[in-house]
């Protein structure tokens, strides 16, 4: 047993005697106590001493650390001293009928020896608190905003540590407005939050609302700047439903903070309607959104996880990662990398026969537009060819359900990458008409926040080189989302499937890219460079369009849309045609791109895609170089 466990045992048993004579002293006025209460006092200590020492261990008093006393403490405490009153009492009236102890004793004993108990350690506290202080002196003057449960907590750990000192708090609750939390006090609401930061002058704002919405991340942010304020945020409500916020999970503002919409709670019949006790497979296991589906599947158990995927570092990544996280939440499903091609069908067929895959989610594409324009051959074959060759091998292995992760620019498509994924949706809308045991589904979205090829990433190196940022076009836009929030719209949009449906997800406002970039700039403690501001760090350039690139993104929709049950997600009823039809074009397909014809590549995608408007000449690479030396030659 710890000596420091012993030692507050100690004192907490030796207040029995000191309460049971202060009663007494206070009973005769501090006097002499006559003889015959002395000895009622010294029977009532003998028979107290033990019974209190089973209900402090009963109650778990000294399991509480002093300097950090709470109501919990002070509520186990009274519950340790009426338990061992009430024992000792019985004893002493009813066993030994003692008599001659006074009224006034017995009622003044129990309160005693509870003020004793609670004033001891609240002194204790106080003066850890003040020696903390005395050691800080520099510690950081914080102002909270949020007075809930993150907020609470925030401010135990501030007094923990003692390099911080919370100021005030401000919260929108008006029943809180002028109250105290942990003997701080709520001033005002975030409508005065310019004002509080100017009479306060904080050293530092913490954001403590887990659910803050990106206007009031947005509000506070400005606020900050404009009063020259350090500001820290929670990373989110993960850390408050598992009660671990501390300071460490404190962060800086990124921009993914202020961009989308505040996410909105999964629905978990939903997320587990497909996932839970079952074995999920996922293409592309180890790219951006491959891998945010696999965790978000772990996290609602399913019995097995299946991960195929062709790059062995992306693989090998996912997979520790994934182990790492079944090792922190105590879970066991089995976890299978697997190297392999979607293109390579019977290879897709013997995995998901061998393990019992019953969910798919398909999410291995060739997805950079650029990329795609310069290699058009390569990106038919994987995307329409590997699409084809993975839902067949569903069907044939008897897979329940296939959830192709598809985007919005299959809509009406300028380019390459989204004429093959809308080329790929038709393949499985014409499969799904034919019938069959596996349920097809097609999900959109538009950009997701700091996936491969996103502007985010890119946008970071470019400030962290020292410039220039550079942006295609200054009135460019794009629509972003989260991709933990793409991911669970993912999975329950599949979970809504009936077969052949095209879901799309609201993807919220438009973002202005130019805007996105002077944005990042002044979260890196920077300013822009222009010829308003000459002096500045980091200048944005203007590159041009990119191949197949367009100005502005579409809505996410179709010619014809519903609702679902969730808000969030919409079915487009897009055409397509029959798989008779669907075969001639895939097996012409297949010739063009077996003989490079790129010419014949794009008219079937013209023929086939509705909507197909190519937005440039073919960029291919290939083709342009051999043309070149064609005429050099």
């Amino acid at each position: 047993m710890h000596y420091r466990y012993l030692i507050a045992f100690a004192h907490d048993l030796l207040w029995v005697p000191l309460a049971v004579f202060l009663a007494l002293w206070l009973r005769f006025n501090f006097g002499d106590i006559p003889p015959d209460h002395l000895r009622a006092g010294w029977l009532l200590i003998a028979l107290a001493v033990p019974s209190q020492a089973i209900a402090y261990a009963w109650a778990r008093v000294n399991r509480g650390i002093w300097r950090y006393v709470s109501m919990p403490d002070a509520l186990n405490i009274a519950r340790a001293v009426i338990a061992g009153v009430s024992v000792s009492y019985l004893l002493a009236f009813v066993l030994f009928r003692l008599q001659a102890l006074p009224r006034s004793v017995i009622v003044l004993y129990p309160l005693l020896l509870l003020a004793g108990l609670l004033a001891s350690r609240v002194l204790y506290r106080g003066y850890r608190e003040h020696r903390l202080n005395l050691r800080h002196e520099h510690a950081q003057r914080v102002l909270l905003v949020g007075g809930g449960r993150a907020g609470e907590l925030l401010l135990r750990e501030m007094q923990k540590s003692g390099n911080y000192v919370p100021v005030g708090i401000l919260d929108d609750d008006t029943r809180k407005q002028g109250q105290e939390i942990l003997g701080t006090r709520v001033l005002a609401g975030t409508h005065e939050l310019s004002t509080v930061l100017r009479d306060i002058q904080p050293d530092l704002l913490v954001l403590a609302i887990p659910s803050a919405t990106k206007a009031l991340k947005n509000k506070v942010l400005k606020a900050c700047e404009a009063a020259n304020v350090r500001l820290l945020v929670l990373p989110g409500l993960e850390q408050l439903v598992s009660d671990t916020v501390h300071l460490s999970t404190l962060r800086k503002v990124e921009i993914e903070d202020l961009l989308g919409r505040t996410p909105a709670r999964p629905d978990t019949a939903l997320m587990s309607a497909n996932v839970r006790g079952k074995v999920v497979m996922l293409t592309g296991a180890g790219g951006s959104i491959g891998s945010e589906i696999a965790r978000q599947v772990l996290r609602y158990r399913p019995s097995r996880i299946v991960l195929l995927e062709s790059s062995e570092f992306a693989l090998y990544r996912i997979e520790r990662e994934l182990r790492q996280q079944c090792a922190q939440c105590d879970m066991t499903p089995d976890i299978l990398p697997l190297l392999g091609s979607v293109v390579d069908g019977s290879r897709v067929e013997r995995v998901c026969r061998a393990f019992g895959v019953q969910t798919l989610y398909h999410a291995a594409a060739y997805k950079h537009v650029p990329l795609v324009e310069y290699n058009p051959g390569e990106a038919i074959t994987n995307n329409v060819f590997g699409t084809l060759h993975t839902a067949q091998a569903a069907q044939r292995a008897g897979v329940e359900r296939f959830v192709l992760i598809s985007t919005d620019k299959a809509v009406r498509p300028t380019n390459v990458m989204g004429a093959s994924k809308r080329f790929a949706e038709m393949v499985l809308q014409a499969l799904s008409a034919e019938g069959g045991n596996t349920c097809f589904a097609m999900v959109r979205f538009g950009n997701v926040l700091g996936s491969s090829g996103s502007v985010v990433p890119l946008f970071r190196q470019q400030i962290q080189a020292g410039g220039p940022v550079t942006v295609t076009h200054p009135d460019i836009t794009r629509y972003f989302m989260s991709i933990p929030e793409a991911a669970q719209l993912v999975i329950q949009a599949g979970a809504m499937a009936e077969g052949g449906d095209v879901f799309i997800l609201d993807m919220g406002e438009p973002v202005k890219i130019v805007d996105l970039a002077r944005q990042m700039i002044q979260l890196s403690g920077l300013s822009v460079r222009d010829d308003d501001h000459p002096d500045g760090d980091i200048a944005i350039e203007f590159s041009g369009l990119r191949p197949g690139e367009k100005l502005y993104e579409e809505l996410l929709i179709g010619d014809a849309v519903s609702g679902t049950q969730h808000p969030l997600i919409m079915r487009a009823c897009d055409d397509f045609l029959p798989w008779k039809e669907m075969k001639q074009r895939i097996t012409a397909l297949q010739t063009a791109v077996a003989s490079h014809d790129i010419q014949a590549i794009r008219q079937l995608l013209l023929t086939t895609v509705k909507g197909y408007a190519p937005q440039c000449e073919s960029a291919d690479l290939l083709l342009n170089k051999g043309a070149k030396h064609a005429e050099s030659g």
